[in-house]
């Protein structure tokens, strides 16, 4: 008897099923293959037509736009709101049913917008951030063997800054497949390139711009960005350099050859980007920013998703020094991230942790973003 109500309930859930599915949207289609309008966006032969999944999620995050599939034969719209879920169904040669659903999710602009308020007021102990001395011996070995000077050039401190970008992004190509050499320091990974026709992915990029700054007297850093999550697949290390004329950090990517101004032309700091993101206000990215002179960068693609996904966690290390994270030749080292106030993972304010034999690693975390963006004393 029991088993028998079971069958009788799976039949109804299932009849309701079928009948819930009649009731959908139905658009015909003889190719598996549609075009999708996305807001301003047309996405030609982007879609395939899959019945298997069940439904086929097409993920949109066009808030207040619309949404068009377009079959050989048919099309469906819908306007898209933060509640978007709309189940229909594309009838494939008039006989396969494929369940599709258009699915609204907050793009990465619109996630970053909600990590705008900090905490100027954390006042947590935290080391203070040194750069290295040009007078360092290794700095003097980096500076002279690779003639820095001469590649910086006479000009104003902002052209040697762009100058050195220009070097490196030209000296070797990013490749961001696969691990960095084991000895990080500019001068091995140079040699490393070289002999072995290879590139760095975009930290090792980074690191070689940050140690020929510094060995021309330039304070620098290494900046990761990071997504909201906690486990990733994907972030960005770019560099903030500060110029002693315009008392500012400069925002400074060799890995795209990549820098950001204002509606003036006035170069802009990683916070200042971030903060023009967050609030709708004006940018250029420098016209001939590109990856590794195969692919020009626009503003929308490399800003406004790449870098808006990117902003909003941020990390450096509290030392900026030649040679600063080859393990072998570190004892310890030390990392601060700036965290807006609904960022994961709060707390600890600080971890330590032994990663390798003989190396230990300090992460401190802040609110306080006037202590990360200081300015070398």
């Amino acid at each position: 008897m029991k088993l028998k109500i079971i069958y009788t309930i799976a039949f109804v859930l299932f009849v309701n099923i079928l009948s819930a599915q009649e009731k959908l949207p139905v658009v015909k289609a003889t190719s598996k293959i549609a075009d999708v309008r996305d807001g301003d966006n047309f996405l030609k032969s982007y879609w395939k037509i899959t019945p298997e999944a069940k439904p086929d999620i097409y993920i949109t995050s066009s808030k207040g736009r619309k949404v068009i599939f377009y079959t050989d034969r048919d099309s469906i719209s819908v306007k898209v709101t933060p509640t978007t879920k709309f189940d229909f169904i594309i009838l494939l040669n008039d006989s396969v049913k494929a369940l599709t659903e258009i699915l609204y999710k907050p793009g990465y602009l619109e996630i970053l917008k909600t990590a705008d308020k900090y905490n100027i007021n954390d006042n947590r102990f935290i080391p203070k951030f040194t750069y290295q001395s040009m007078n360092d011996s290794n700095l003097v070995v980096l500076r002279k063997g690779f003639k820095l000077d001469s590649i910086a050039g006479e000009g104003n401190e902002v052209s040697k800054i762009l100058n050195l970008l220009l070097w490196v992004h030209n000296l070797i190509p990013h490749d961001g497949n696969h691990e960095n050499p084991v000895i990080k320091n500019a001068m091995s990974m140079i040699a490393e390139c070289k002999r072995d026709n290879r590139g760095l992915n975009c930290r090792g990029m980074a690191t070689v711009l940050n140690e020929c700054y510094l060995s021309i007297g330039i304070p620098s850093r290494i900046v990761t960005c990071r997504p909201k999550d906690s486990v990733f697949t994907d972030c960005h290390v770019i560099n903030m350099v500060y110029a002693k004329d315009l008392k500012k950090w400069l925002w400074i990517d060799p890995t795209n050859y990549a820098y950001v101004m204002n509606e003036k032309g006035e170069l802009l700091s990683v916070d200042e980007v971030r903060d023009r993101l967050i609030h709708d206000k004006p940018m250029i990215l420098n016209p001939d920013a590109n990856w590794n002179h195969k692919e020009s960068k626009t503003k929308q693609e490399y800003l406004y998703q790449y870098m808006a996904k990117n902003l909003f966690r941020i990390e450096c290390p509290l030392e900026s020094k030649y040679d600063n994270e080859t393990w072998n030749n570190v004892k310890m080292i030390d990392y601060v991230e700036l965290l807006s106030l609904n960022a994961y993972n709060q707390l600890p304010q600080k971890t330590i942790s032994l990663p390798y034999k003989g190396i230990t690693i300090i992460n401190y975390k802040t609110n306080n973003p006037s202590f990360f963006w200081a300015l070398p004393e």
